[in-house]
C-alpha cells in the first residue's frame, strides 16, 4: 500500500511538472494575428466622393499706414475615389482546436484515474495470505502466553486460550487483524 501511494505521489509530482511546463511555455507566445485580404475587380468598383480640401489664401495689400486691406481666396477641390464593391476577409487559418493546457489536464487526470483504480485493485484483493494470517496469530497467542495463558484448542484462523477459570478465543480475519474476546466459562 505504501509503494502504491509513493507512485501515486511521483505521478502527481510529474504531472503537476508538465502542468507548469506547458504554462510557461505558452506564457511567451504572443497573441496570433489575423491578416485581411481585400478582392477587387475591376468590374466591381464604385465610386464615392471622398473629403473636400479647402485652402484659404490671405493677402494683404497696403494703402496707407492706417488702412490695411485683405482679400480672401478660396479654392474647393474634389476628388473622386474608387471602392470595390465587396471585401472578402479570411483569417490566417490557425488551430482553432483545443489548446495544450486542455490536453495536459486530461494527462493529469488520466494518470490519477489509473492510480486510483490501481490502488482500489490490490486493496481489495483476498487480503492477507493464510501464510500471514497464521504468523499474526502465532505472533498474537505468545504474547499470550507469555502472560500465563495456556493454550486449549488451535483452529486455522482461532486459537482458545485458558488461564485458570477464564477462556478467550483469539482470531485473526481475512485481512490479518488479530481479535480476542472472552468466552462464557465451561460448566
Amino acid at each position: 500500500m505504501a509503494r502504491a501511494l509513493k507512485l501515486s505521489g511521483l505521478a502527481a509530482l510529474f504531472a503537476a511538472g508538465t502542468l507548469l511546463a506547458a504554462m510557461v511555455a505558452t506564457a511567451g507566445h504572443a497573441q496570433e494575428t489575423t491578416t485581411t485580404a481585400v478582392d477587387t475587380t475591376a468590374s466591381e468598383l464604385t465610386t464615392a466622393e471622398a473629403t473636400t480640401a479647402e485652402a484659404t489664401t490671405a493677402e494683404a495689400v497696403t494703402t496707407t499706414p492706417a488702412e490695411t486691406v485683405v482679400t480672401t481666396v478660396q479654392s474647393t477641390t474634389t476628388r473622386v475615389v474608387l471602392l470595390p464593391a465587396s471585401t472578402t476577409t479570411s483569417s490566417s487559418e490557425s488551430d482553432e482546436g483545443t489548446p495544450a493546457w486542455v490536453w495536459v489536464l486530461l494527462a493529469i487526470l488520466a494518470v490519477g484515474l489509473i492510480a486510483v483504480i490501481v490502488l482500489l485493485a490490490t486493496r481489495g484483493h483476498g487480503g492477507a495470505s493464510v501464510e500471514e494470517r497464521r504468523r499474526h496469530l502465532d505472533a498474537a497467542v505468545g504474547t499470550w502466553a507469555a502472560q500465563g495463558w495456556a493454550v486449549e484448542s488451535e483452529g486455522a484462523d482461532s486459537t482458545v486460550l485458558r488461564r485458570g477459570g477464564e477462556s478467550m478465543l483469539v482470531s485473526v480475519d481475512r485481512s490479518g487483524h488479530v481479535s480476542t474476546r472472552p468466552l462464557p466459562p465451561s460448566a
